[in-house]
């Protein structure tokens, strides 16, 4: 595999649109970009059409969002990485204006399009042509009563509202919007002169590095579990350790959002325990300054973005008074030298150096 401008990652368990995601990725794509999708323990339905441009793992034992996204990245020869779900559209040429702010911002930044959300499908009675917006399977049809003939409709549509630019987390730490950071004049000053904001977080579906920042930071870092808290664990990350987490206002894209259970769930099984795991190992680490490589305080963060939904002033008191120390010189340890240990099985088959365009790797314990 030749260096591209990006690779696109994308961990997938059981996603019924990851073809369509891949596909209207290859749709806009307008620079030296390709796909690289780790199927996490089931094989894609519908398949994944052959393509060039595309790279798709096969791991027989799911090993977890984060553990995914690692093997992805640990295939990519891009300077540029992007990570995305995989029930996502894109703007044309989103990865060229991307691309295009990182000469201005330099790459000591996380970057973000606009997030719109994704109107997938509608279901639709093909008997007297009711439709309900995406969700579960409706049981029958709430005009004629039917059932045999409710169909999806796809409509793959990237809404124009709302449109989310600013993230924050709260003292749990539970991911927040903070629309009244779109109020303030420092958001609305770089708005209109670069069309690059701050956010204090990350929403985590779609989010855009270098890759040695990738492995610097140790971004998707297993210890947080499968999954869980990525948005708060890519903006502490960058923030702390001297970076900058910014939305370029000047594209998009459009991510599904699946909160209604049954046959709408996710696909990994998410529990409260798994959640809570990834909250406290958050907390462990950012609160109590405890990051490798880190320069500021979290109570420094708060402070930029202060007033921060969720906060109260005895929580941001209860930061400073910590005590503590920043070298400056910690790094993480760099994954892209030593196997995850979630994929440790992977050492007996070695992953080939480089992996050609449109080979599907089966990597099996």
């Amino acid at each position: 595999m030749s260096a591209t401008d990006l690779s696109i990652l994308i961990p997938a368990r059981n996603e019924m649109f990851l073809a369509q995601t891949i596909d209207d990725i290859l749709k806009n794509i307008e620079a030296d970009t390709e796909v690289i999708a780790v199927l996490d323990g089931a094989w894609a339905e519908p398949p994944i059409p052959q393509n060039d441009g595309v790279n798709i793992i096969y791991v027989g034992k799911s090993i977890g969002q984060r553990a995914a996204t690692n093997l992805a990245c640990k295939l990519s020869r891009a300077k540029y990485v992007m990570k995305c779900d995989a029930h996502c559209s894109f703007d044309k040429g989103f990865d060229k204006i991307m691309l295009k702010a990182f000469q201005t911002t330099g790459d000591n930044v996380t970057m973000a399009p606009i997030m719109r959300n994704l109107w997938a499908f509608d279901w639709k009675c093909y008997h007297c042509g009711w439709k309900k917006y995406q969700g579960p399977r409706p049981e029958k049809c709430a005009d004629c009563g039917k059932s045999d003939k409710i169909r999806k409709k796809m409509m793959w549509v990237g809404k124009h509202n709302p449109q989310s630019t600013s993230y924050c987390f709260d003292s749990s730490p539970k991911f927040q919007y903070f629309e009244d950071w779109k109020h303030r004049p420092a958001y609305q000053k770089d708005k209109e002169e670069n069309g690059l904001t701050e956010t204090m977080s990350l929403q985590g579906s779609a989010w855009m590095l270098t890759r040695d920042k990738y492995w610097e930071l140790n971004i998707s870092d297993e210890a947080f579990g499968g999954w869980g808290s990525q948005g708060i664990e890519v903006a502490c990350k960058t923030w702390l350790t001297g970076g900058r987490v910014l939305v370029n206002h000047k594209t998009w894209y459009a991510h599904m959002f699946r909160t209604q259970g049954k046959d709408f769930g996710f696909p990994y099984p998410i529990s409260g325990k798994d959640q809570a795991k990834a909250q406290k190992f958050a907390r462990d680490l950012f609160f109590n300054n405890k990051l490798p490589g880190q320069i500021h305080p979290l109570s420094w963060l708060l402070e930029k973005f202060w007033p921060v939904k969720g906060w109260t002033d005895e929580d941001l008191a209860k930061l400073k008074a910590n005590t503590f120390e920043f070298s400056g010189k910690g790094t993480t340890q760099n994954p892209a030298e030593s196997e995850p240990e979630a994929i440790e099985s992977l050492n007996e088959a070695p992953l080939p150096q480089p992996l050609q365009s449109g080979v599907v790797y089966q990597a099996t314990g």
